[in-house]
């Protein structure tokens, strides 16, 4: 018998806004609004449809009731935990369980930031961490850093290899219109560009651009009153080993590892399933280190398996379709993006990037420095 909330709640509305450079001096929570009113017009909703709000802020240090406040609605029930990045991924959970418990009927998870065109910059981006300022790291980008070279001195993974990863993400971004980032990359372009934080150079990190996204989810029971396919939530979990990098017991392996497992024991699959795969891929580290949590690999064959163009477009395992972190957008938190690609791709509906045939997809966010990890398994009618 399956877990009680595998399939309980649907996703019938995504949208985003914003993207890259955001037009007309659109702040975090305009491009926010802009991206809940393309979610819930494709729903055939409207704002004062929602009651359940689920949202995360780099500006805004009580995001639920700035955004509340911005939206002119006020929720039966929100959430704003903030675990980073991965905090998107997180809140399909929580907006499933808050939805089963009748605790609200239509919940939004939203984000925006213009991080790219923003005068002021971030509110915050992380408290101190104590065992590491001494050392005056670039953070986050040392912390991944640092990752990445134990890697590469455990298992062999070389520069070439984290190099394909943003080769595939490009190709990728090739094929979606709304990718911030276009231009023809090689892996030797990767290799030669300006180094960060040795081994990662500018191509190994992500972009920093504006940005917003928006989901719509409500009860399965209700998916017949709206036009859309409904996207089911199959299964999520979430998991954490540290805060700090210093504090992380092993640099080569994340908690992806259990988040990955209970996420496939809920929704009743495993890795072998999956037909599309969106990762937060931050830094080029982060894919290799998903693939091999999340059991697509061994642990240590993640440089291997990327290679050769194996995640690329016409590869074997079509991972980051619309371009990634890397080349299509990273608003400072990257989660709800993954989300909305695999619901794109398993309602066929992603243009010259599709993947046929796509009923099950994985969506994995990161939060912090590989400190939380949370992963959503998504699938259409036919995975019931």
């Amino acid at each position: 018998m399956g877990h009680s909330l595998r399939g309980t709640a649907a996703i019938v509305g995504v949208g985003h806004a914003g993207m890259g450079e955001a037009a007309g001096g659109r702040n975090a929570l305009d491009i926010l609004g802009d991206s809940a009113r393309v979610a819930l017009a494709e729903a055939g909703l409207t704002i004062r449809d929602v009651d359940g709000l689920f949202t995360g802020s780099s500006f805004h240090f009580m995001p639920t009731l700035s955004t509340a406040e911005y939206l002119g609605i006020q929720p039966s029930y929100f959430d704003g935990s903030m675990i980073g990045g991965a905090s998107f991924v997180n809140y399909l959970s929580s907006a499933a369980l808050a939805l089963e418990a009748g605790l609200c009927n239509v919940a939004l998870i939203c984000y925006g930031s213009n991080q790219r065109t923003s005068v002021g910059g971030l509110a915050t981006m992380s408290e101190q961490q104590p065992y590491e300022v001494p050392y005056a790291p670039r953070y986050p980008i040392s912390s991944y850093a640092l990752a990445t070279a134990r890697h590469m001195y455990e298992y062999g993974t070389t520069r070439e290899q984290l190099a394909e990863v943003a080769v595939a993400a490009r190709r990728w971004a090739q094929l979606n219109p709304d990718a911030f980032e276009q231009a023809d990359t090689s892996v030797e372009e990767v290799l030669a560009s300006r180094m960060i934080s040795d081994p990662l150079t500018v191509r190994d990190c992500c972009l920093v651009t504006d940005g917003g996204g928006a989901i719509v989810m409500v009860r399965a029971e209700r998916v017949d009153d709206f036009e859309k396919p409904p996207i089911y939530l199959l299964g999520g979990s979430s998991a954490t080993r540290h805060r700090q990098i210093t504090s992380m017991p092993d640099l080569t392996e994340t908690a992806a590892v259990e988040s990955g497992q209970r996420a496939y024991e809920i929704a009743g699959v495993g890795p072998k399933d999956v037909d599309v795969l969106g990762l937060y891929d931050a830094f080029t580290i982060n894919p290799i280190l998903f693939l091999e949590d999340l059991g697509f690999c061994a642990k240590g064959e993640g440089g291997a398996f990327v290679a050769e163009g194996r995640i690329a477009p016409g590869g074997e395992l079509p991972v980051n379709t619309n371009g990634g972190g890397l080349s299509c957008c990273h608003p400072g938190m990257y989660g709800i993006f993954p989300v909305i690609e695999v619901v794109r791709q398993l309602r066929g509906e992603a243009g010259e990037r599709q993947v046929n045939g796509a009923d099950i997809g994985l969506a994995h966010g990161n939060g912090g420095v590989l400190s939380a990890q949370v992963t959503a398994i998504l699938g259409t009618a036919a995975t019931l």
